[in-house]
Formats: structure tokens, C-alpha cells, sequence
């Protein structure tokens, strides 16, 4: 029997080494197993950070071509996707070195390998057994496919594919319009794609506020993305030209054949649960393969806890992160609460789009009066001095109470914007309390106030 420790933690991704790096600082003797030779899981890795800095990469790289001269910039413009992707390469390198470094700090012990619980207290790593008194699954999720479509990564890609492309392909097709395809599909699109999503559903972006959804829909046509809404894609069979996609509508028609260079799958994903030995000791899984758990994180075997991807609740880093802490601190007898309710959504496209709380479908359904109040970026000085006047910001507010229900918004920066919603949120304040908070000029920020004024139907700048 080799080393025994307070707390082994199965996944070093964003809720894994957040709650390793807790529980150490609480004073737990904490061990993190990580099959990668990274830390970070596949947030760091190959989704969220890389993601990110071809998404920046590519925005810039768009202005320089397109938008430069409009203010006054003449510059001849040369792509060289090699060094963007070395670029994204050293932005992950730097950030998982950075995870390394956490752990010496706080002396958490990485136990590299692949992990499988042999019984409440026991993990196998690799064939060397540790002890814990308390063990917690942080295994995130993987990329999933349609029934008899393989994803090579070459020609039919998962979002890790997508991220090492060689060259930028002539088409692409998108299976999916929810936030990775959009996020993605972006990036080619910007970088010289014809890029078509197709997407099941009647709008893109399931889910998210109707309003903001087909505000969405119109501006990335109108950059030139096209969207086969309401259909499906029923065979993608990859030859020595590309791929051959057949697309019917969703109801059911006539197909109709679709080719593209390369297909990025993107039609959601599953925890990752497979090989940890949960069946064996017992531990329950739903319908949808995710570990049981119950307020405190627990799952139905005694000391063996879950967080993040594989329990309910959306796929998101920073709430795995949250989780994490939470269960960190319950585990050294302190308290902890997450209210889901006030867990931000952000897709990283341009302009952004983010949201919290409830929808406006979502408060009808339940029968709660409301009042909405919508403020323009065309109406803030900011905006238009920036030469981003596309969007809104849109708060919902309890019709009673004035309490901020949820607010959703598309526009320039609403990824960083949306954060003072849900801090108003979180100590239940009142559209009334952003619209008396001043807010600096000339600042995307006021957008968020107005909206807060709209709710009383009194903004100043429309």
C-alpha cells in the first residue's frame, strides 16, 4: 500500500486543480491524478484557453483586413496560420506551466497516470493503490458524435481537430449551432471559410434568451456565416476531396447532398465516466451517464464526491470551479453554497454573447411577472468611438420586487459585462440598484445601467 492522503482528486481540469489547490490550503494532505502530461484538462488543453487565443487572433487579424482602413489604417494584411497556431500553443503551454506551479506552491502531490477507484478509500493509479479519506471525481466530459459519423480529426473534426488544422480549409460545415460550433466556426469563417452550420433546432444557440438568439442569428449571416436551421445531418462520409454530407429537415423531407473541406463536429458533449470503476463500488449514475450526487457533492458510496462536468448542471469551466472550492471547504468542515441561478453564460464570438439567470420563455413558462428593459450599444458613446455598435443588454426584473431575474445581452465586451449583473444577483439587488450605481463615461458599462433604467422605462440616452 503506497502513500495515504486526506483527499485524492480524479482530473486536474479546472475543477480538479481548483479544489486540489483549496483543499491544500485548507490544510488537507490532497493528491491531483492526471492522466495528460499537462495539467489544466481539456479547458486549458485543447478547449476554452487555445479557443480563445485563435478567437483573439483571428479578430484581429479580420480588423487588420477589413476594418483598418475605416479608421484611418492602410496596412496590407498576410495570414500565417503557423505562427497563429504557435501563438495558441505557447498561451496553453504558459497556462498549464502555471497549473504546475500552483501545486508546488501549495504542495499538492500529482499523481501522472490513469486513475480507477477501487473501493471508497481506494485508488489505483497505474497499478501503484493510494488511500484517501475521501476521493472526488473531476473527470470533465468528452466530445460526442452522431450515430455513424466517426470523427477522424482530419477531415471530420472534434473541436480539438479544429485547433490543429494545418491550413484554413476552402468550406467548412459546422454539425451544431450551439457555442463551440459558433465559437469555431468563427474563427475559420474569419480566416477565409465558407462556413455552414447546421443546426437541429429552429434558432442557434438553444437555450439562450429567443430575443438575443436571433439577434445572433442576423449578425453572423450578415458576416457571412450561413445556417441550415431545423435540419439534420444524417450521413458525413469523408473522400479524398472532402466530405460528403447528406442534410434533411428536421421534420423529415427530402435530403439533399452537401459537400466541405472539413466538418467540425460540435453537437455537445458526455461526462467522461468510463473506467473509473464506478459500476463496480456502486456508485449511481442518471440517465444521461453523470454521477448522482447530492447537495454536498457526495454520491451514493460514502466519501467518494463528484463535481463539475460529470454531475448536473452546465458545462462550464467556472462552475466546476466553484464547485471545487465549495466541496473543499465542506470537506475541511467549513460551509459552502453555489446558487446556480447566478452561473454566467458566455459564447466568444463578436460580438459576444452572454447571459444569467432566467430567460424571458423561461419566466413566461413559470407564470412570474416581469418587467424587461433593452438598451442599445448604438446609443453609447463608447460603442460607437470603439465602431461596435452592434447589440444590446436586455434585464429582466421581477414585476413585484424589482429583484434582477436574469439579463442577457449581445454586444462588444458582454462576456466582461454581464459580471456586474451577476453580482447584483447574488446579493438579490434590484434593477433600481444598477440604474443608481453610477457608472463611469464613456464606458461600455453605462449600457448596462441604461438597460437598468429601461426597466422603469426612464433611460436617458434613447
Amino acid at each position: 500500500m503506497s502513500e495515504k492522503f486526506d483527499v485524492i482528486i480524479i482530473g486536474a481540469g479546472p475543477g480538479g486543480y481548483v479544489a486540489a489547490v483549496r483543499c491544500a490550503q485548507l490544510g488537507l494532505k490532497t493528491a491531483c491524478v492526471e492522466k495528460r502530461k499537462t495539467l489544466g484538462g481539456t479547458c486549458l488543453n485543447v478547449g476554452c484557453i487555445p479557443s480563445k487565443a485563435l478567437l483573439s487572433s483571428s479578430e484581429k487579424f479580420e480588423e487588420a483586413e477589413h476594418h483598418f482602413a475605416e479608421i484611418g489604417i492602410d496596412a496590407k494584411v498576410r495570414l500565417n496560420l503557423k505562427k497563429m497556431m504557435a501563438f495558441k500553443d505557447g498561451v496553453v503551454e504558459a497556462n498549464t506551466k502555471g497549473i504546475e506551479f500552483l501545486f508546488k506552491k501549495n504542495k499538492v502531490t500529482r499523481l501522472e497516470g490513469t486513475g480507477k477507484i477501487l473501493a471508497a478509500g481506494k485508488v489505483d493509479v497505474d497499478g501503484t493503490v493510494y488511500e484517501a479519506d475521501n476521493i472526488i471525481i473531476a473527470t470533465g466530459s468528452d466530445v460526442v458524435s452522431l450515430p455513424g459519423i466517426e470523427i477522424d480529426e482530419k477531415k471530420i473534426v472534434s473541436s480539438t481537430g479544429a485547433l490543429e488544422l494545418p491550413e484554413v480549409p476552402r468550406s467548412m460545415v459546422v454539425i451544431g449551432g450551439g457555442v463551440i460550433g459558433l465559437e469555431l466556426g468563427t474563427v475559420y469563417r474569419r480566416l477565409g471559410a465558407e462556413v455552414t452550420v447546421v443546426e437541429f433546432m429552429d434558432q442557434i444557440l438553444p437555450g439562450m434568451d429567443g430575443e438575443v438568439r436571433k439577434e445572433a442569428n442576423k449578425l453572423f449571416s450578415k458576416q457571412g456565416i450561413k445556417f441550415k436551421l431545423s435540419s439534420k445531418v444524417t450521413s458525413a462520409k469523408p473522400g479524398i476531396t472532402g466530405v460528403k454530407l447528406m442534410v434533411e429537415p428536421a421534420a423529415g423531407g427530402e435530403a439533399e447532398e452537401v459537400r466541405a473541406d472539413v466538418v467540425l463536429m460540435a453537437v455537445g458533449r458526455k461526462p467522461y465516466t468510463e473506467g473509473l470503476g464506478l459500476e463496480e463500488v456502486g456508485v449511481k449514475l442518471d440517465e444521461r451517464g453523470r454521477v448522482e450526487v447530492d447537495e454536498f457533492f457526495e454520491s451514493s458510496v460514502e466519501g467518494i464526491y463528484a463535481i463539475g462536468d460529470v454531475i448536473k448542471g452546465p458545462m462550464l469551466a467556472h462552475k466546476a470551479e466553484d464547485e471545487g472550492v465549495v466541496l473543499a471547504e465542506m470537506l475541511a468542515g467549513q460551509s459552502g453554497h453555489i446558487d446556480y441561478n447566478c452561473i454566467p453564460g458566455v459564447v466568444y464570438t463578436w460580438p459576444e454573447v452572454a447571459s444569467v439567470g432566467q430567460t424571458e420563455e423561461q419566466l413566461k413558462e413559470a407564470g412570474v411577472a416581469y418587467n424587461a428593459g433593452k438598451f442599445p450599444f448604438m446609443a453609447n458613446g463608447r460603442a460607437r468611438a470603439m465602431g461596435c455598435t452592434d447589440g444590446f443588454v436586455k434585464i429582466l426584473a421581477c414585476a413585484k420586487t424589482d429583484r434582477v431575474l436574469g439579463a442577457h445581452m449581445i454586444g462588444p465586451n458582454v462576456g466582461d459585462l454581464v459580471q456586474e449583473v451577476v453580482s447584483v444577483m447574488e446579493f438579490e439587488g434590484t434593477a433600481e440598484d444598477i440604474a443608481r450605481t453610477c457608472h463611469a463615461h464613456p464606458t461600455l458599462t453605462e449600457v448596462v445601467k441604461e438597460a437598468g433604467l429601461a426597466v422603469h422605462k426612464r433611460p436617458i440616452h434613447i
